[in-house]
């Protein structure tokens, strides 16, 4: 028993009053040094790091608070989460505690809330002869990156270029023994379905194919001409060829590629269409050679397969994904009637061009993720249409358009934009899947200098990039270039 200075003896509620008030206290002097720490960085619009911890402040306090309303709640230490222990400027990761429970179970739960997919045992045909096990890794790595609640949000960037190397590395693991370099159609229909039936018992979603515009006709070679090793080698320089594609440069390929051409002069080679060149004869049923050709790349591929180990060609087929898609804007774009009215004549900010503006791109954040580069082609796309339409002022400076508002926002408003690299979904036992914003582009969407695309390059030493944030400018110089751990959620109420 606890006895007061007056004398008397506390009651129960009294001690669990004082016990939860305490607690209390300690909490917001917690948040008072933080606070304390924020004096010396002023404010700016936007500041993740800051919406953050105080976010995790405030929740933790108000955990606290709950109590005094329950005298029949007993804390314990593992409801008290601790505050994550990365510093300031580090990548922060916001453990599942801190996460507040959805109050609302039957409606969609917003961005942040944690997924965990549901496993079973797959139904298969039999009739794909391959020991799907020693691909388990890659399979475990494609069933994460589309996972069921995602996969159409991550598509473009995550899901669709690890399905795309997964089933190349299938093709040609499934030959290693034999001199084909592709499956015959009725087996390739039977292990297409096997491979979308494991993903899918991993917790994937079941209608990838769709999302990812593939077929079983991708594992068959369709139409190219060369379909075994014998033939291949006799036709392809292969020692170019790997010496080339063995190991590609992330940072080097998308610019100065050395294994894109290898690949697409093997291609050339089987396809026949190199010899017609060469020949200066003209392409007869120039859509077939077209054919011919992106499926004799498909060829090279399942040959590359064969000779590099699973890590290896998977690494460097999602490179090379990752320089196809960072040069394509994803999203799509309506016609902007409302923007174009709004903003046609306006030379200084003006509430109902921004108005009109921020509609219409909030519309856009729910399409889905986007990389850094996608989002500085997007807003030049963006940007050429309103200019076509008569918007010759920046509307994007008058207007605060940052490069991450082209990309879905997660809760609490902060903006997500992907790496340009490749990047992939990781799933923890207790976060459950999760994937990493790059925040450094948390700058202004560059307004093109004309309605052509064609000057736009994402290459050095011809690429124009906005500038980055000075410490003048952005008058926060403690968060620039930190990253923020993003959980996710089984559904997505947009």
């Amino acid at each position: 028993m606890c006895s007061t200075s007056s004398g008397f003896t506390a009651s129960p509620f009294l001690r669990s009053f004082k016990r939860d008030f305490s607690c209390m206290i300690q909490w917001w002097q917690k948040a008072r040094r933080a606070m304390e720490c924020f004096q010396s960085v002023s404010r700016v619009k936007g500041s993740l790091c800051q919406q953050l911890l105080l976010f995790i402040f405030w929740l933790s306090s108000f955990q606290d608070v709950a109590t005094l309303h329950d005298p029949s709640h007993i804390s314990s230490t593992s409801e008290l989460a601790n505050p994550p222990s990365t510093a300031l400027f580090e990548p922060i990761e916001i453990p599942p505690a801190f996460i507040p429970r959805y109050p609302y179970p039957e409606k969609s739960s917003p961005p942040m809330y944690p997924s965990f997919p549901s496993t079973y045992e797959p139904n298969l045909t039999g009739r794909c002869p391959v020991n799907f096990s020693a691909m388990s890794n890659i399979i475990g790595k494609t069933a994460s990156d589309c996972s069921l609640p995602l996969a159409a949000l991550v598509g473009n960037v995550i899901c669709c270029p690890q399905l795309g190397s997964l089933l190349h590395i299938f093709q040609g693991y499934y030959n290693v023994d034999y001199d084909k370099l592709v499956l015959r159609n009725a087996v390739a229909n039977d292990c297409f379905s096997d491979i979308i039936s494991i993903l899918a018992s991993r917790g994937a979603n079941s209608t990838i194919p769709t999302v990812c515009s593939v077929k079983s006709s991708n594992l068959t070679g369709g139409v190219c001409p060369v379909k075994d090793v014998n033939t291949f080698e006799k036709t392809v320089n292969t020692s170019k060829l790997l010496e080339a594609c063995s190991t590609v440069d992330p940072l080097k390929e998308c610019c100065r590629p050395v294994c894109q051409p290898a690949i697409m002069e093997a291609a050339l080679q089987i396809s026949g269409t190199q010899m017609m060149l060469n020949d200066n004869k003209n392409v007869v049923g120039e859509t077939n050679h077209i054919d011919a050709i992106s499926d004799c790349k498909g060829v090279v591929y399942s040959y590359l397969s064969r000779k590099l180990s699973p890590d290896v060609a998977n690494t460097a087929f999602r490179i090379l994904s990752a320089c196809k898609v960072n040069k394509v804007c994803p999203l799509e774009f309506s016609q902007p009637s409302e923007v174009i009215k709004g903003c046609r004549n306006v030379a200084a900010p003006s509430p109902s061009c921004c108005s009109s503006l921020n509609t219409y791109i909030a519309g856009i954040q729910k399409q889905m993720l986007i990389t850094n580069k996608q989002a500085i082609v997007c807003a030049t796309m963006f940007g050429s249409i309103l200019r076509k339409a008569g918007v010759l002022t920046n509307v994007y400076e008058l207007c605060d358009v940052d490069l991450k508002d082209f990309s879905i926002q997660g809760a609490y408003g902060q903006g997500c934009l992907l790496r340009s690299l490749p990047a992939d979904m990781v799933f923890d036992n207790s976060t459950g899947l999760s994937f990493t914003c790059d925040l450094t582009d948390n700058i202004g969407a560059p307004w093109p200098s004309s309605s052509s695309m064609s000057s736009l390059s994402l290459c050095a030493p011809e690429m124009s990039l906005p500038a980055l944030p000075t410490s003048e400018t952005l008058k926060n110089p403690g968060c620039h270039g930190c990253t923020l751990e993003m959980m996710v959620c089984p559904r997505f109420g947009f």
